[in-house]
């Protein structure tokens, strides 16, 4: 069995505090370089500043505003910048960017107090500080206008291989219904019309028994029902299938009539009823609330469940079952583990493909994320899926 290497929760929640953190004390280290550790102002102004990193990504105008004061005052470089960097990066539009830049180049180019302004001179060193202002603050705008075109762009080649997969699977679906129409009707039904001829070739041949009579009578109206049905099933599944499955000319609705749709996919909220009807010992956790994962996420994680009860079904139907959908950062987790059985049930004998495990494996790595099976110490098994989050723009 290939086990998938998943990366700890905790090192992906250092990761994160690490990435928060770092911005946040460069700045530190900023202003205590230029300012020294004596109390003052410029520093408690600069420490401010680098504080104030902390809401980057979600104001960064506030954290831009915060930040000024600290470079015009505090001669702080960093926090600014960094400021700059995402409000470009997190405004789509590129006036409040241009804006940002052209206050953090007059923060860094007029000198403090600005009462000393008028004895700037019009000269050679002038003339660099003010370029070397313009090219911080457009630094920082372009890099963060590039980080954002860059993630759009990441972004759109996402859905369109999103969208892609979508109708490879669409095509996929419309092939196997129409086979599976074929194949019904090739086999099943034939085999169903053979039962019916026999039946009543028995109740033409045993014109006096009448308990034979009455029960080919009964196998013979139930093989007509179900032939019927059968046909019905093939309509649809033809009609599902697209014109080269059965379109007018293969029997399926005329053009305008009413098309059979699919089923609605399950949810998580379909879980309960998936349980309640197993028919074995089930213990479910689900989420409290609703969270706003994806139909793919959800429906992953159904099936995970639904394989799981499954396999229990048919190899330990008399084992406790332990089913837990939980949240984890953005994404979703499924753990299943049930005890060994207990012999109070018979196993049904049913048999298995060996297809299943594989199959939610590879849904998983799909979706970007992990799966794990494998049996436990105490004679049970165990089955875990975690889906990432599908961000939507």
């Amino acid at each position: 069995m290939t086990y998938v290497r998943r990366t700890p929760p905790t090192s992906r929640r250092m990761r994160a505090v690490a990435r928060g953190a770092v911005p946040v004390g460069i700045a530190v280290v900023d202003g205590l370089l230029v300012n020294g550790f004596g109390t003052g102002p410029g520093l408690w102004i600069a420490l401010a500043a680098a504080g104030a990193l902390v809401l980057r990504r979600r104001c960064p105008e506030v954290v831009l505003l915060v930040g000024l004061p600290g470079m015009y005052v505090g001669h702080l470089a960093f926090a600014p910048l960094i400021a700059l960097y995402c409000l470009a990066d997190r405004r789509r539009n590129v006036a409040v960017g241009a804006v940002g830049a052209v206050a953090v180049a007059l923060a860094q180019f007029l000198p403090y107090p600005v009462t000393d302004l008028p004895e700037l001179a019009v000269d050679r060193e002038t003339l660099i500080m003010a370029m070397d202002s313009c090219v911080l603050a457009a630094g920082a705008l372009v890099l963060g206008r590039t980080a954002r075109v860059r993630r759009e762009r990441q972004r759109e080649l996402a859905e369109g291989r999103e969208r892609e997969h979508r109708l490879l699977a669409e095509r996929t679906l419309s092939n196997e219904r129409a086979w599976l129409a074929r194949e019904m009707h090739d086999v099943v039904a034939h085999q169903v019309s053979l039962i019916s001829l026999q039946a009543g070739a028995l109740q033409v041949g045993e014109p006096d028994a009448a308990t034979v009579r009455s029960t080919a009578g009964i196998v013979r109206e139930l093989s007509a029902k179900t032939l019927t049905e059968l046909q019905h099933m093939v309509g649809v599944l033809r009609a599902a299938g697209g014109p080269a499955a059965g379109g007018p000319a293969a029997g399926g609705p005329a053009p305008g009539g009413p098309a059979p749709g699919l089923a609605p996919q399950p949810r998580l909220t379909d879980l309960p009823a998936l349980v309640r009807d197993s028919g074995l010992r089930v213990t479910l956790a689900t989420p409290d609330t609703p969270g706003h994962w994806s139909q793919a996420v959800e429906r992953a994680a159904y099936r995970t469940v639904q394989e799981a009860l499954t396999n229990v079904t048919k190899h330990a139907p008399g084992a406790e079952v332990d089913i837990r959908v939980q949240p984890l950062d953005g994404g979703l987790r499924v753990d299943v583990r049930n005890t060994a059985d207990d012999g109070s049930t018979a196993p049904l004998g049913l048999p298995g493909g060996g297809h299943g495990l594989i199959g939610l494996r590879e849904r998983a790595l799909l979706l970007d994320g992990t799966f794990d099976a494998g049996p436990e110490p105490d004679g049970g098994f165990r089955i875990q899926a975690v889906f990432p989050s599908r961000q939507t723009f």
